[in-house]
């Protein structure tokens, strides 16, 4: 940055402004981290566990612990677009009002991972059952590193329960598709042509509540060239919709350019990837034991209530240890 000339590049500089605060935000949360530890320690040493003090001093333990690890797994984010907000899909698979009903727990898990990490949640598109659950949902993320958390969580996530809605209760499987994708700020390029797209606006549908207003500016842009439809119904106006509608779109296109480019590599390489919906990247068992499993990783824990209450850290970290350790033999 001291360096003479580097103002004079417009735009250029902007990806080491951005590398610059992303460290500078480390460091002084590390230093931070350190003067707290210290204090803790000096505090610990001047009271017993008999003072009314010491309630106050675990509380800044516990908090200093998650924060210690918050920042450990912030240090194993390496792609450019981990910074970024992340879009969210949830899609149900076969199996009725049992997908649908899995797509709403994982709805659920996400949002109290994202209400714990401070992210805000905007729903911009959603479907509900005909007689529970959810059939999709999408949802922005906006926070500081929210792709870089949520992107551990793109892919199949299985469940086998004792279904609630079986009245012989019998133990079912049932799948939903997590797809993650990161919202691309307005330095990405990416080629949109107005005759590429098909614009239509409709009435927003379904039983109320808090995630939907009903209204008749929802609109649905479909890109022709790659059939990729995305939806918004939840802002106020047409015009919100379709500017928000604009930016998934865009987010996707991006994303969808890059998984061609590298699907263009593999063949070069005679490699192959099979890309299937029954390839699950994690299994949650409700019965006839408890277990929440990772096929990536091989991370797991019997603690089935704590995950779906959005403690999914460790599953966060243990992907982000494999990939950076497959990006380190590549």
């Amino acid at each position: 940055m001291s360096r003479e000339g580097f103002w004079d590049n417009r735009g250029g500089e902007n990806q080491i402004l951005g590398e610059y605060k992303s460290y500078r935000q480390i460091w002084e949360q590390y230093q931070n981290l350190q003067e707290r530890w210290r204090e803790a320690q000096e505090f610990s040493s001047l009271i017993s566990e008999t003072d009314s003090e010491f309630s106050e001093l675990k509380k800044e333990i516990k908090s200093l612990t998650q924060e210690a690890e918050d920042l450990k797994i912030r240090l194993l984010f390496s792609e450019t677009e981990d910074s970024h907000n992340a879009i969210v899909t949830i899609h149900s698979g076969a199996g009725g009002v049992e997908s649908q009903d899995w797509v709403e727990m994982l709805f659920r898990l996400y949002l109290r991972f994202c209400e714990r990490k401070g992210f805000e949640v905007r729903v911009t598109d959603i479907l509900e059952g005909e007689e529970a659950g959810l059939k999709y949902v999408t949802f922005l993320v906006q926070g500081d590193y929210a792709y870089g958390y949520l992107k551990s969580e793109r892919g199949v996530h299985r469940l086998i329960r004792i279904s609630p809605f079986d009245a012989n209760r019998r133990r079912h499987t049932t799948f939903a598709l997590v797809e993650v994708t990161p919202e691309m700020g307005d330095d990405i390029k990416v080629e949109i042509e107005p005759q590429d797209l098909k614009i239509e606006t409709f009435r927003a549908g379904g039983h109320g509540g808090q995630h939907v207003n009903v209204t008749d500016s929802a609109v649905r842009i479909i890109h022709m060239p790659t059939g990729i439809v995305v939806q918004c119904q939840n802002e106020r106006s047409q015009h919100q919709n379709k500017a928000l509608a604009m930016r998934i779109l865009k987010s996707r296109l991006y994303e969808y350019y890059q998984e061609e480019q590298k699907k263009k590599i593999m063949e070069m390489k005679g490699e192959r990837k099979d890309i299937a919906w029954g390839n699950q990247i994690r299994t949650y068992v409700f019965h006839p034991y408890s277990l929440v499993k990772d096929h990536r990783t091989g991370h797991e824990t019997g603690n089935v209530e704590r995950v779906m209450n959005g403690e999914i850290d460790d599953f966060v970290e243990a992907f982000l240890e494999k990939s950076q350790i497959s990006s380190e033999k590549e």
